[in-house]
């Protein structure tokens, strides 16, 4: 057992996807934890799509440099939360209505400049489909500083991100900047999606921030417990994931997005008092 666990870790690669993995899977979890309690599942999936015309404009201008590919992710990603905020604010258009229209504008931009490109290089394919052994030394600082930056941020304002998203007339009554802080949340959606497009992709990014903060909702009702035990499956998920996809040679975004599944069935079963076992269980009069 040592040895196989010990084994992967002689190559470089493995290492920084581990380091990759566990730091993303942390950062999926803790600012998941707001986005399935406020019911943001379709946002991060939008903008997860919508960061390819971003990437598709750096891979043209910039030839498929990985720092550029970020970068461009990152404007397009920002630009796309602070563009249904405003287009939302109003009141005219509902957010979920916003969230459409730029989530299919932005895809399909993204696509058509994707279309002039000849050859559909294996640097842009990797960030529809995530290539976490492909994370470099440079990638990996990239992910650390932005994921430890939300961290910071999700921990400086907890008090409060907490009132305005369950709160709305306490945070008027104490003269909370609303406004301020929704765009704050969605600039750091936007954040943790693009540090995480590497590691599961475009297609699977969603399962990352909304499967381990379900998971968590199941075990606890308390907010901090519920941020850490997401993290905690995030991170996890992320080793198991990897460790899965070295040993029986299938792709390391879906290998690890399907242990975080198979941790989500087990809470949904077992949770202790909340899972479907022990509701079982208790209407048949076994437990009390």
């Amino acid at each position: 057992m040592i040895e196989w666990l010990l084994a992967p870790l002689q190559y470089g690669f493995m290492v920084r996807g581990l380091l990759a993995a566990v730091t993303v899977g942390a950062v999926c979890g803790v600012l998941g934890t707001y986005v399935v309690l406020r019911g943001m599942a379709f946002f991060g999936d939008a903008l997860a799509h919508a960061v390819l015309p971003g990437v598709a404009v750096a891979y043209l201008v910039a030839g498929g440099a990985q720092g550029a590919l970020f970068v461009g992710a990152l404007v397009a990603g920002i630009g796309t939360a602070l563009g249904i905020g405003a287009i939302s604010k109003s009141g005219q258009i509902r957010e979920d209505t916003a969230i459409g229209i730029l989530f299919a504008a932005m895809f399909a931009l993204g696509v058509a400049l994707i279309s002039t490109v000849r050859n559909f290089s294996v640097d842009l394919t990797h960030f529809m489909f995530g290539n976490v052994l492909g994370v470099s030394t440079a990638d990996l600082w990239l992910t650390a500083i932005f994921g430890a930056l939300v961290v910071a941020l999700v921990i400086a304002f907890y008090k409060e991100f907490l009132v305005i998203s369950f709160d709305p007339v306490l945070a008027s009554i104490l003269r909370l900047p609303a406004q301020f802080f929704r765009y704050l949340l969605l600039v750091m959606l936007a954040v943790t999606i693009v540090i995480a497009l590497q590691t599961v992709g475009v297609g699977l990014m969603v399962a990352m921030l909304i499967t381990p903060a379900a998971t968590a909702s199941l075990l606890t009702r308390r907010l901090p417990v519920m941020m850490v035990a997401a993290a905690t499956i995030g991170a996890l998920s992320g080793v198991i994931g990897l460790y899965l996809s070295y040993t029986v040679s299938v792709a390391s975004g879906a290998a690890i997005v399907l242990v975080c599944t198979a941790f989500f069935l087990l809470a949904l079963f077992f949770a202790p008092t909340r899972g479907a076992a022990w509701r079982f269980a208790r209407a048949r009069g076994w437990l009390r």
